[in-house]
């Protein structure tokens, strides 16, 4: 059946409070350590938020927003969304029985229908709409390639299967010719029915990785990441199907570059500092922003990020807090905010001694990036992170986590952290 959307009567229009996420004061200790972290960790009233462009989004208050809707999904059975599916391709029959072509109506993913609401500390979807005619020209390759991707997506549901986007792509390549346009629409048909984009059983391929103080079931399968080897577990696409989340863990440890994570699970970091080492190789992915934001909400951890010296570092830090714009409609599930800034911060290149020929030159593109994050409101709220981030416009000069390589391989491990741990050095 061919499908259509009607947002306005499936996704869901009200900015909801959201919980807690991190609870800082842990109580449990480590016996197999000399340094407490659970009291190192302190907690801390200072959150961070960052847009995923450098380009500021519009601002909106909850009490600006009481009369104007806003879109967020929620979480769907696949019963559920195969009947909003089914109801869509009732609606466009009757459109053409009517003689009346038929049309889409989509919440808008343009930038401009994208809002920034600091009680809920995240991006999400403005009340904008569009529509896609198929009896116009210039709408109908779009639309046909919307009915179709509702066909398939209804197919995966009544089989109970999951496929990848890729998988989605290579059903009609001439019809998408290009993934983009395949995955654009993918986001449509998920603010159209109303569910998060995991509820239609489409992911992205494996990419973030997780090892240490954490068990859970994964589709039946017991999985404990303190015995998955030296690489750890790959973080599932299938977030839905992980279960029973158990852990000691007195916090998360979140590291932007798989060489750092490596090395932190080859030496079992997470022996003597009980935590959970994650990465997502980079900007992150959706099942790794999902799969964190559960982890803190469910387990009431802190969160300490790891990332280069360099405004792309803070900037992959805000897609975690904050959203992305691609994703804005489902913020909600993943997002995780409050996360502290451990390092590799400007000031520590000083702070520990640094040598000059691990301090890389910010280029003019960075400098500007780095300008622009200064009049961002996730910095602005945060005189440690402003302080910060002028030492780096100031000095014109950034650094990865693998410099601290040149003070010895497991100079990390064994000595950087361990003193950011115990000193409580995170902002």
């Amino acid at each position: 059946a061919s499908a259509s959307a009607s947002a306005s009567a499936s996704a869901s229009t009200s900015v909801k409070s959201e919980e807690s996420k991190s609870n800082i004061n842990k109580t449990e200790t480590n016996t197999n350590t000399d340094i407490d972290t659970s009291t190192a960790i302190k907690a801390s009233t200072e959150t961070s938020t960052e847009t995923s462009s450098s380009m500021s989004l519009p601002t909106l208050t909850l009490s600006s927003i009481k009369n104007k809707a806003i879109v967020e999904v929620a979480e769907m059975s696949s019963t559920e969304v195969i009947e909003h599916i089914e109801s869509i391709a009732v609606r466009i029959t009757t459109q053409i029985l009517n003689k009346q072509g038929f049309t889409f109506d989509i919440p808008s993913r343009t930038t401009s229908n994208q809002v920034y609401v600091p009680e809920l500390d995240r991006i999400v979807l403005g009340s904008k709409r569009g529509s896609r005619n198929f009896l116009k020209v210039s709408e109908a390759r779009k639309t046909a390639i919307t009915t179709k991707v509702l066909e398939l997506i209804h197919s995966v549901l009544l089989k109970n299967i999951h496929i990848t986007k890729r998988d989605l792509f290579y059903t009609d390549v001439k019809l998408f010719v290009d993934q983009a346009d395949s995955d654009g629409v993918l986001d449509d048909v998920a603010t159209m029915v109303g569910c998060t984009r995991s509820n239609l059983h489409v992911v992205a391929s494996d990419k973030g990785l997780v090892v240490g103080r954490i068990s859970f079931v994964e589709d039946g399968d017991f999985i404990d990441c303190t015995r998955m080897g030296v690489g750890g577990k790959a973080i599932p696409p299938y977030i839905d199907k992980i279960t029973d989340i158990q852990s000691d863990a007195e916090f998360v440890l979140l590291v932007e570059k798989e060489a750092a994570y490596m090395r932190m699970a080859e030496d079992r970091f997470y022996n003597k500092y009980p935590c959970i080492v994650i990465t997502a190789k980079g900007q992150p992915d959706v099942a790794t922003r999902m799969f964190l934001s559960r982890l803190t909400y469910e387990l009431k951890i802190p969160v300490l990020g790891l990332v280069d010296s360099d405004p792309y570092g803070l900037k992959i830090l805000s897609v975690y807090m904050s959203g992305s714009k691609n994703m804005s409609y489902d913020s909600a599930s993943l997002t995780t905010p409050d996360i502290k800034w451990l390092g590799l911060r400007p000031s520590d290149l000083d702070k520990y001694d640094l040598p000059e020929q691990c301090r890389l030159d910010m280029t003019e593109n960075d400098i500007k990036t780095g300008k622009e994050l200064l009049k961002e409101d996730f910095i602005k709220k945060n005189p440690a992170w402003m302080k910060e981030l002028e030492i780096m416009v100031k000095t014109k000069k950034k650094a990865e986590i693998q410099a601290l390589s040149s003070f010895g391989f497991q100079y990390v491990t064994e000595t950087y952290l361990p003193r950011k741990l115990k000193e409580g050095d995170w902002i």
